[in-house]
């Protein structure tokens, strides 16, 4: 029976496996496999002395240490690997699919546990990752819109047509703008964004369209992928536009019950664009709780700037539509109409 795994086949298994990453929390922590469990062999603080040990003693000296902190630890990775994994079926990884994924697959083995490893441990894995965002192609529709146009809701209304979606907002815990991150939990790390966005369109049919919403590359402190951006900039451009009022209600509906200290934070981001009479009336609709003028004060920045980035956008498809309302699931149905 194969014990070692492609990447591509590695990553199928974790439909039928529970993954183990043997990495230390901190490796762990930085970026991992959508789904897999940390079950370091060595803590952090471990990990640095075997490394030491290897980099300036030698081979012999780091494996020693290894033995060392592994072996009272041994039974207590059994008894833990039976609690996680009843079936006893897993897959384990480390980060060069080397001496920690081996040592961790020959003792569960010895419990008569079913383990396959990663061929290039997790290295392998994330080389898998960046090349499909460079070498598949994407069959993409861009939603595009004003601040406030509720693309998002359009979004989720299209996949509840039978539309595939990738949104980018979720993925990231960000929504894009100087307001973006509030209500949002902490953004994952770059690496783990990208790992999170690969599993999500792995999940889908690659022969079918995908609609995804119109960003910049930077979404909050991550970026898409450039291969994936560049398809996203080719790609065929919906921009839809709905009623002023609709779209402040909106922003009130999304950002009302926020702290208003980072409302304030965020209105304070873009001081030098908004200008100071401008920033001045938005804090001030803040302190009063007049939502509605802050959110409109607000769109006479980002409305400028997405004209911009309209005029100057290289799809080569930009296809305009105006609405009397913000109904999601109505806009959803006439995007699908027009494709």
């Amino acid at each position: 029976m194969q014990t070692v795994f492609s990447a591509s086949d590695f990553f199928d298994a974790r439909s039928e496996r529970m993954v183990f990453d043997v990495r230390s929390p901190g490796e762990y922590a930085q970026g991992h496999i959508p789904g897999a469990i940390s079950f370091p062999l060595f803590s952090d603080e471990e990990r640095a002395v075997v490394g030491t040990a290897y980099k300036q003693e030698s081979r012999e000296l780091a494996l020693e240490l290894g033995l060392e902190f592994v072996g009272p630890k041994m039974a207590g990775f059994v008894r833990q690997a039976k609690k996680l994994a009843p079936d006893r079926r897993i897959a384990v990884h480390c980060w060069r699919g080397g001496q920690r994924s081996g040592s961790m697959a020959w003792l569960l083995r010895q419990a008569d546990f079913d383990v396959v490893t990663l061929e290039g441990g997790y290295k392998a894995y994330r080389q898998w990752v960046l090349e499909a965002f460079e070498k598949n192609i994407f069959r993409l529709f861009v939603l595009g819109g004003g601040t406030g146009s509720g693309k998002t809701k359009v979004l989720w209304a299209l996949q509840d047509q039978g539309e595939q979606i990738i949104d980018l907002e979720r993925i990231a815990n960000h929504k894009g703008s100087a307001f973006g991150f509030i209500g949002e939990m902490p953004q994952p790390t770059v690496e783990q964004f990208e790992n999170n966005f690969h599993d999500a369109l792995y999940q889908l049919d690659p022969s079918r369209q995908i609609w995804v919403e119109n960003e910049s590359r930077s979404i909050g402190r991550v970026s898409v992928p450039a291969g994936f951006w560049q398809q996203m900039k080719n790609a065929p451009l919906f921009n839809i536009e709905i009623p002023e009022p609709v779209r402040i209600q909106n922003l009130v509906d999304d950002y009302v019950g926020s702290d208003r200290a980072d409302l304030e934070t965020a209105f304070l981001k873009i001081d030098k664009k908004l200008g100071g009479q401008h920033l001045k009336a938005a804090l001030q609709a803040l302190q009063e709780e007049d939502f509605p003028t802050a959110a409109a004060i607000a769109l006479r920045y980002y409305d400028k700037t997405y004209q911009h980035g309209l005029e100057t956008s290289s799809s080569p498809d930009i296809r305009h539509l105006t609405f009397d309302h913000g109904d999601p699931a109505q806009i959803a149905t006439i995007l699908v109409g027009r494709i």
